[in-house]
């Protein structure tokens, strides 16, 4: 199992729970035996991995990944993401870049905080993570009367085919990760006549 340690590094020296060493593991079998996926992934490990429940049958795995090491991780994504879902199968897995919020600055400190490292800009980054390599086209903020909000995300259309069954899955993670409500939608586009 040493061998697979490799391919988690928790933060702060913490030991991984048995769920997210098999992750590990699963990385470190697909390192040794996919031959196209063996040079991509030999510099590559993950942060975390954590299995929520999408609906009462489904579950999802969302795995986090050292913002680093996020863009070797996205150019592998789809194969990675096809190779995971088969050794874990009925589960969607979705890969989310470990990021950092920074508290507000207090009066009178000359200290900056960086825009990236706002609540704002880090849940926006979370949601753009959660649904790559689908692009989104827009998004609508709805306040409803009881004063709660309700946040509608259009998705790429062309990419309806590959992501229409992921929808309730990134729309769970996002609520586990961010306590938000999104839905997500694909924009009706008019036919020309």
């Amino acid at each position: 199992m040493f061998t697979a340690r490799r391919k988690i590094q928790k933060e702060k020296g913490q030991e991984p729970d048995e769920f997210e060493e098999t992750v590990a593991q699963a990385l470190f079998d697909l390192e040794a035996t996919n031959q196209e996926l063996k040079s991509d992934l030999r510099d590559l490990f993950i942060n975390s991995a954590k299995e929520i429940d999408v609906s009462s049958s489904r579950k999802a795995i969302i795995v986090h990944v050292p913002f680093r090491l996020r863009k070797a991780f996205q150019k592998i994504h789809a194969r990675l993401v096809r190779e995971l879902e088969k050794k874990f199968s009925g589960k969607d897995v979705v890969l989310v870049a470990t990021r950092r919020i920074l508290p507000k600055p207090r009066k009178g400190s000359k200290a900056v905080r960086p825009r990236t490292r706002t609540l704002t800009a880090v849940h926006e980054a979370i949601l753009e993570d959660l649904v790559f390599p689908t692009e989104i086209v827009g998004k609508r903020v709805r306040f409803r009367l009881d004063g709660s909000r309700i946040m509608k995300v259009y998705l790429d259309p062309k990419e309806r085919n590959s992501t229409e069954y992921k929808v309730e899955t990134f729309s769970a993670a996002y609520k586990k990760l961010t306590g938000k409500d999104v839905v997500f939608e694909f924009p009706i586009t008019e036919a020309a006549a």
